[in-house]
């Protein structure tokens, strides 16, 4: 491969065909990052939604155990790689708090929203009861996908 002399700058470079996909200017980094979030974001609701519609197997999913494996192989990829790696779990982690689901925060805001409907608060026994059944399921959850990745890691 030999690279084709270009000026930049006032200087004579070779480029061999290759760019960066981000321009340098502030906003356009700026906005490359919004873009990148709304992408993940998008891609995670149509994981949901496979889960929700059957296309999705519970082998699919990663645990704990699973996403250090994972990490671990991001990790050879460069310090960008991982970067883009801690954003994309941080998305995730954020959209699946947010899901009504008892025991997560989006539960919660579930209960807020009914209570501010009905102008009265839920029983709090039957409350807890709903987020002690919510969790116990969530923790059914992820035994469940933690076997699976010390299954897959392991065996």
């Amino acid at each position: 491969m030999t690279p084709e002399k270009q000026k930049e700058q006032g200087k004579t470079v070779g480029k061999i065909g290759v760019a960066n996909p981000i321009k340098d200017s502030f906003v356009d980094k700026i906005t490359y990052g919004f873009t990148q979030t709304w992408f993940w974001i998008q891609q995670i609701f149509e994981i949901l939604g496979k889960m929700v519609t059957g296309g999705f197997s519970l082998d699919m999913l990663n645990g704990p155990v699973g996403i250090y494996t994972s990490t671990e192989q991001v990790v050879s990829y460069g310090f960008m790689t991982l970067l883009n790696w801690t954003a994309v779990l941080s998305i995730n982690l954020g959209i699946v708090n947010l899901l009504p689901l008892p025991a997560l925060d989006g539960g919660r805001l579930l209960f807020f929203a009914y209570e501010l409907i009905r102008r009265k608060p839920v029983d709090p026994k039957k409350e807890g009861m709903i987020h002690f059944i919510g969790f116990a399921l969530l923790m059914v959850l992820m035994i469940l996908v933690t076997w699976n990745d010390i299954q897959r890691a392991f065996f």
